[in-house]
């Protein structure tokens, strides 16, 4: 199956505090992904930091296959 989203090694920090850390996943054509977990884990996070409303500390995110940056979001 095709890739539609991919997340490698995600990280986001606050100053000191760290949002989230080094997450990775991957969504085929297709498939359903459910987004859960406890107050704090980080989902808000990576929601924002793959849509780049915030900056990600490191990490890449691709979007079929290109990889998302501020200057293609147009």
């Amino acid at each position: 199956m095709k890739k539609i989203l991919e997340i490698k090694d995600l990280t986001k920090y606050y100053g000191n505090t760290l949002g989230v850390e080094n997450l990775s996943l991957s969504l085929e054509e297709g498939e359903i992904f459910g987004f859960i977990g406890p107050n704090g884990a980080g989902k808000s996070t990576t929601i924002r930091s793959v849509m780049n409303l915030i900056n990600k500390t490191s990490g890449k995110v691709l979007f079929m296959g290109d990889e998302l940056t501020n200057d293609n979001l147009d």
